[in-house]
């Protein structure tokens, strides 16, 4: 026997480590079996590898697919609400029954006729809201909160948000239909500047934020022409002004809060030329509303006093905006302004009992 021969060496016997245990063993295929004197290179082993996970990822890709066009088919009803923006309806109800500012007496007829306007300018601006969040869901994905809306976020498909346009339209159409004739056309001229705001005047800077202050007026209007009240000059501009101020800060606060790239009309704007503007049409609507409440308000011979009194109630409203808008980074939505800001809240409050006895005493004398 010849020792200096060495002796061949071992065979390696390499197994390939087992997969995990699935959930559904029903689901996967029969185990491979491993050749024992035989090495598998890497190739055959991540070839089997893939082989093995491939029915599993491709069901679990196609399980998600389906699972979000089935999310995106049936749209849950908080999502289609939110569409509608109904913490914006307060804007009708703060803005439509100021025409009863100019009505005296009032009676129950003035109210309901009020709550009609109310009620037609609510599903025309929830109709506005639907339209422009389906043409500007491609520019809300990129802004850090619009991105969240039912649209952009895909919560709600485009067919869902087109078939509630359509029943919005058929309900706005009954409510001009039921109402009285012909006094409809500034709700009518609202939903056609807005369409106009929708297609492109949007990205014209000063018209777009002009044309949504021009909105707030026609609500106005609606509410004068339903009660058959005389809209006093003064007060429409001081809305128009008030609500261009709201619109020029909310531009503002989108600048600082996702720059120029979310909105076109941006890029015709810097912040001071911003802050010179929302300056300058403060001073306007406090000048509006004093002139207004000197020549054109129905109050009585001897509520000058309390007239008085509100005027800084207003110009403290104004600069208590600023203060949020300029100094605090915030005021990008006035609506929380209004009900979140405590200084706001409590000024308002007395504000309104102001000109509540300013209104009530012509009647209280009688």
């Amino acid at each position: 026997m010849d020792i200096t021969r060495s002796s061949p060496a071992p065979v390696r016997v390499v197994a390939v480590p087992p997969e995990p245990e699935p959930a559904d063993l029903t689901a996967l295929p029969e185990p491979i079996a491993v050749e024992p004197l035989q090495t598998l290179p890497a190739t055959a082993t991540t070839a089997t590898t893939a082989t093995t996970n491939a029915p599993t990822t491709t069901a679990t890709t196609s399980a998600t697919a389906t699972d979000v066009r089935g999310r995106r088919n049936r749209p849950r009803p908080r999502d289609l609400l939110a569409l509608l923006r109904p913490g914006q309806w307060v804007k009708n109800l703060a803005v439509v029954p100021l025409a009863l500012l100019d009505t005296h007496p009032w009676g129950t007829a003035a109210f309901l006729r009020t709550g009609w306007a109310v009620l037609g300018f609510t599903l025309a601006s929830a109709l506005v809201y639907v339209v422009n969040d389906l043409a500007d869901r491609e520019r809300d994905r990129l802004h850090p909160v619009k991105r969240h809306r039912p649209i952009a976020s895909g919560r709600v498909s485009t067919l869902a948000a087109f078939v509630l346009t359509g029943a919005l339209a058929l309900a706005l159409a009954g409510w001009a239909v039921a109402g009285p004739a012909w006094q409809w056309w500034p709700t009518a001229l609202y939903l056609a500047l807005s369409l106009a705001y929708s297609q492109g005047l949007k990205h014209v800077p000063l018209v777009d934020a002009f044309i949504v202050a021009t909105g707030f007026v026609l609500r106005l209007v609606q509410g004068a022409l339903l009660i058959g009240a005389q809209m006093s000059e003064w007060l429409a501009l001081c809305v128009f002004s008030l609500c261009l101020m709201l619109a020029l800060g909310k531009r503002r606060h989108e600048m600082t809060a996702a720059g120029r790239a979310h909105r076109p009309a941006l890029r015709g704007y810097t912040l001071a030329f911003l802050d010179h503007l929302v300056v300058l049409v403060a001073v306007l609507t406090a000048v509006s509303y004093v002139l207004y409440l000197r020549d054109d308000a129905s109050l009585a011979a001897g509520a000058s006093l309390v007239t008085l009194l509100s005027a800084p109630c207003a110009v403290f409203g104004l600069a208590r905006y600023l203060q949020l808008l300029l100094v605090e980074e915030g005021g990008g939505n006035p609506v929380h302004v209004l009900f979140r800001d405590r200084a706001t809240l409590v000024n308002a409050a007395l504000w309104a009992v102001l000109v509540a006895l300013a209104l009530l005493l012509p009647q209280a004398s009688a």
